[in-house]
């Protein structure tokens, strides 16, 4: 293919060029010829070199014909992560407020009592709250202050005793003036206590209220009851509000009718008789639970 330089200057085929003038410029025009085809040829080849490095670049440099994989711009090889550690489940520490799976029963203690240091505000709306301390037979694995803990927010709960606008009550500390002593003892403990009290046998298995106070039998707060079908915590609920009831005045019931909750004044260790294990002496509507006198 001809520049365009050569086909300005190149005569048209079939046709003799015509020179005028002295033999000498004829010869000069003959030795500039081989020039101007030398030109040629130099354009030529550069043509061809554009050519083939615009091509290179549309193809991005790849030889796809010899059947190698096409290669990205700056491409990096992203080294390989290194797999992560399992994971495990963070070990979850046990409450410190937890009661202990197991606690000893003793038939028999040492008769003598330690009285909870702790002490609490008034729960309740009455004008006189009762003033009480709890006390823990010495030597047992019971906490004294754990206990009254446990105590003081079961005589507090929203269905327990302070629902009724006239009581109140007020845990206090060792040496402070009281109107009653909650104890837990060992079963002879309590026996003895019970029978000081108020001549009732408890035959080293129930509770009592006395003069003073509410007895705890130790087997009944550990181990509760094979007539209760719930959670020991709400067993503990069922001795406290039962036996305090007996101190407000409150006398023994019985069922009022099958598939009702039991009043929490029935001796429900003793036989549902047809109604619901209950701990609460009012029901989730704020009703008074009862049932026919005992």
């Amino acid at each position: 293919m001809r520049s365009v330089r050569e086909r300005h200057t190149a005569p048209p085929a079939g046709t003799r060029a015509v020179h005028h003038g002295s033999p000498r410029r004829r010869s000069s025009r003959r030795r500039g010829r081989p020039r101007r085809r030398g030109r040629g040829l130099l354009l030529g080849l550069l043509v061809v070199v554009l050519l083939g490095t615009a091509g290179y670049l549309r193809t991005g440099g790849r030889d796809d014909a010899a059947g190698h994989a096409p290669r990205t711009p700056d491409a990096r090889v992203a080294p390989t992560p290194a797999p992560s550690p399992p994971r495990t489940k963070p070990s979850v520490a046990a409450s410190p407020s937890a009661a202990p799976t197991t606690i000893d029963v003793p038939a028999e203690g040492s008769g003598t009592f330690v009285t909870a240091p702790a002490g609490g505000s008034t729960v309740g709306e009455g004008a006189r709250p009762l003033r009480y301390v709890v006390e823990v037979e010495s030597g047992l694995d019971v906490s004294p202050s754990r206990a009254a803990r446990e105590i003081a927010g079961i005589l507090a709960a929203p269905r327990g005793w302070t629902h009724d606008p006239d009581n109140a009550f007020q845990l206090v500390g060792a040496g402070s003036p009281h109107d009653l002593r909650i104890r837990i003892a060992t079963p002879a403990t309590a026996d003895a206590l019970c029978w000081e009290g108020i001549h009732q046998d408890t035959g080293g298995e129930y509770n009592c209220e006395v003069p003073d106070g509410v007895v705890v039998n130790l087997r009944r707060w550990v181990k509760g009851s094979p007539t209760f079908d719930g959670p020991i915590e709400d067993y503990r609920a069922l001795i406290i509000n039962h036996e305090m009831g007996h101190f407000l005045g409150h006398a023994h019931m019985t069922c009022g009718g099958p598939g009702q909750p039991a009043p929490v004044m029935m001796q429900q260790i003793k036989g549902l008789r047809g109604c619901v294990a209950n701990a609460w002496p009012y029901d989730e509507n704020g009703d008074l639970v009862t049932g026919p006198a005992a």
